[in-house]
């Protein structure tokens, strides 16, 4: 996987320093069991919660909150969904089966944002939050500044080995799931993304839990999906909208994302290019050039 604009090596640096960001635990029930939830910051002004994609955690958006353009107007939150990263399984996780449902991600996202105390935040996703922050905007858009979906459209189909059931192959014993969702998501990455990006964004799959994508990919693919007229009811003038998509993405393609735009009458819609399904993380440098007009425009 070679990649032009190589990216700084900690070879290259002048010394040791220490990233302006600051982690934490919070403890807290969603849906009433308690929960211990890993979520990082930095910045002030603006609250901006950043959801990461299936299977991965919040380190997706680790550019993000080192950005001093974006932090020096927006606190920047990025959270671990429950059993993602660092943020563990509730207790008695052995005995249950998990699955992320249109509910239960919108009850951790609000719940964060009422233990936090996040007046009024903007919240950007990307592939599953880029689904939930529609459902969000429907939802909850009267507490929202804004939202910003990146790879967001109404639906997702399962592509993955093209059998009714091929979710199983991500999580079965004879495999190693992890490894082959990395592998999977490697196609999904455009090739001018540069090389170190690109595999850090496949080792945060590669570190999955067990069954975990597959979780997920409940709600991306059956769940979440809007095609059930649902996205109607977003009001775009209470909640403002704005779509990005990068143009290397058979997932959401931007076709998928015009089509969402079109149905909700979106604030903004941009197709990035030279990008794939991960935006924030596989080419933090270009992706920064497309979300600093939002994020000015949502301040103004």
């Amino acid at each position: 996987m070679s990649r032009p604009r190589p990216k700084k090596t900690a070879a290259a640096q002048t010394g040791p320093s220490i990233d302006p960001i600051i982690g934490r635990y919070l403890n807290m029930e969603i849906q009433g069991q308690p929960h211990r939830v890993y979520f990082e910051e930095a910045g002030q002004g603006i609250p901006l919660i950043c959801l990461h994609t299936a299977g991965a955690d919040g380190r997706q958006y680790r550019d993000i909150l080192n950005d001093e353009a974006i932090t020096a107007n927006y606190r920047v939150v990025v959270f671990d969904l429950p059993w993602h990263g660092k943020s563990s399984p509730p207790a008695g996780f052995q005995d249950q089966f998990y699955q992320l449902t249109t509910d239960s991600y919108v009850a951790v996202v609000m719940a964060m944002k009422e233990a936090l105390g996040l007046d009024n935040p903007v919240v950007m996703g990307c592939s599953i939050g880029g689904r939930a922050v529609l459902h969000l905007a429907l939802r909850h858009g009267r507490e929202l500044r804004a939202v910003i979906g990146l790879q967001s459209a109404l639906f997702a189909e399962n592509k993955i080995d093209g059998e009714p059931d091929g979710l199983r192959s991500i999580h079965r014993p004879d495999v190693h799931g992890p490894e082959i969702s990395g592998a999977l998501m490697m196609g999904m990455i455009a090739p001018q993304s540069n090389s170190a990006d690109a595999w850090e964004t496949l080792w945060h799959y590669m570190q999955g839990g067990p069954g975990i994508f597959m979780g997920d990919l409940n709600y991306y693919f059956t769940d979440g999906d809007m095609r059930n007229g649902l996205a109607d009811g977003i009001d775009t003038a209470e909640c403002p909208v704005h779509l990005l998509t990068g143009e290397y993405d058979t997932s959401a393609t931007p076709e998928l994302t015009q089509q969402l735009a079109d149905d909700i009458n979106a604030t903004s819609f941009q197709v990035m290019k030279d990008m794939g399904h991960f935006p924030m993380s596989e080419n933090p440098e270009t992706f920064r050039g497309y979300l600093l007009p939002v994020l000015e425009q949502i301040a103004s």
